[in-house]
């Protein structure tokens, strides 16, 4: 299962990933697929918690092949190693020089009390990017009074904002679905990384980057920011609509629903005439933004009864290209839709004990000279420890030793 040939923009990068669960796995998963070689260091209990969070497929009697895992450490390499134990923490010393990145979401203070702080990894390699995704930051960048607190996606959405604007009403919070409150931290932390390995390779200066997951998400959140400060607005939940435009939201159909947005004039103009209801522009309140904004209701309620009457792919026939739309999708619409077959954004994996190829989602960020890819599944526990470790240099009976010892699997 492994793929020698270098590939993507990140080729040559080198990642010591410490992570488990979703924020720092997802992470490290953006840079694995642009092609850095990514070294996943699992303890030898068990491994990444999401080895055991499935699903699991049917030919998979023993559970071992868990769709999460996979879903984000694909093109990862899985090295075991004791870091609690002091031969371990010598090993992680020992690799460090190779590697331009370490990532790791622990609890604060975890990693210090491991001997593997930020102070002590940067004497060993002075150029060395050092991330962190937690749920309240680390004290470094600024000393939240909920430091010690653990956090997941659910607390994040809470705190940072998303939830007290999504859902029907204000009594009735919703969760966004995916964990946005894990992948939206992610992705800001891959992008810091990469924006201090442009910095160190100039300067030969590493540094410490720190992504909070209720900052991320409030970051994302912004116009509940702006709304307060510029507006004197509290937002709250506005159900599938859009608190200043209309129609800008979700309206039924005959057999589901539909995601409509008409920003101006011209779009309203249009919509109205796919859906042979050039009748509403006689009303002077739909006429124009302002009216539609302040007759808000008065125009969902008059738009939603007119798309009631068709059915989603009569929908599409008429609004498709005409107007910002889209039909609301479950998963198997989704597999049947030729965009996402034209844009590789269902990636297949291969298992030796799973008869069919199995999808995941794929990469998203395309480019023309250096595509990123999935080139295999996530890694076996312990998978690629004597690979790794041969390759920097450790003899072949000190490996066993230490395996005989239970430092490393």
């Amino acid at each position: 299962m492994t793929d020698a040939i270098p590939f993507g923009t990140l080729a040559g990068l080198r990642v010591l990933d410490l992570t488990q669960a979703l924020a720092g796995p997802f992470c490290t998963q953006i840079l694995a697929d642009h092609g850095a070689d990514v070294i996943k260091i699992e303890p030898p209990e068990s491994g990444d918690m999401a080895r055991f969070s499935g699903p699991f497929h049917a030919a998979d009697a023993e559970h071992k092949q868990s769709g999460y895992f996979h879903s984000i450490n694909r093109n990862k390499k899985s090295i075991v190693v004791d870091l609690k134990n002091p031969a371990g923490r010598e090993i992680i010393l020992s690799l460090l020089p190779g590697f331009d990145v370490v990532v790791e979401n622990f609890r604060t203070g975890v990693m210090d009390k491991l001997g593997l702080s930020y102070e002590t990894l940067r004497e060993v390699n002075p150029r060395l990017v050092y991330a962190t995704v937690r749920g309240f930051g680390d004290p470094r960048s600024g000393a939240s009074p909920y430091v010690d607190w653990p956090a997941f996606d659910v607390v994040a959405q809470a705190m940072g904002g998303m939830m007290g604007v999504t859902g029907e009403d204000a009594s009735h919070p919703v969760k966004v679905g995916p964990g946005v409150g894990d992948t939206i931290p992610a992705l800001y932390l891959a992008i810091g990384i990469l924006a201090a390995v442009l910095r160190a390779r100039a300067t030969g200066q590493g540094q410490f980057v720190d992504v909070s997951m209720l900052d991320a998400v409030l970051a994302v959140s912004e116009r509940i920011v702006h709304q307060r400060s510029f507006g004197k607005i509290i937002a709250k939940p506005e159900g599938n609509h859009h608190p200043f435009i209309a129609p800008f939201g979700i309206f039924p159909a005959r057999d589901g629903h539909v995601a409509i947005a008409c920003p101006n004039d011209r779009f309203f103009r249009d919509m109205c005439a796919a859906l042979d209801s050039e009748d509403l522009l006689d009303d002077a309140s739909l006429a124009t933004m302002e009216g539609r904004r302040a007759g808000r209701q008065h125009v969902i309620d008059a738009v939603g009864e007119r798309t009631a009457r068709f059915s989603k792919t009569e929908l599409t026939e008429r609004l498709g290209g005409r107007v910002p739309f889209g039909p609301v999708y479950n998963m198997e619409e989704i597999a049947g839709d030729a965009h996402f077959a034209a844009r590789n954004m269902l990636a297949e994996i291969e298992f030796p004990d799973i008869p069919e190829k199995l999808q995941i989602a794929g990469v998203p960020v395309k480019f023309s000279e250096t595509p990123g890819r999935v080139v295999r599944r996530g890694p076996g526990h312990g998978e690629h420890t004597n690979e790794v470790l041969l390759a920097a240099g450790f003899s072949r009976s000190d490996i066993e030793q230490w395996r005989n010892d239970g430092i490393v699997k």
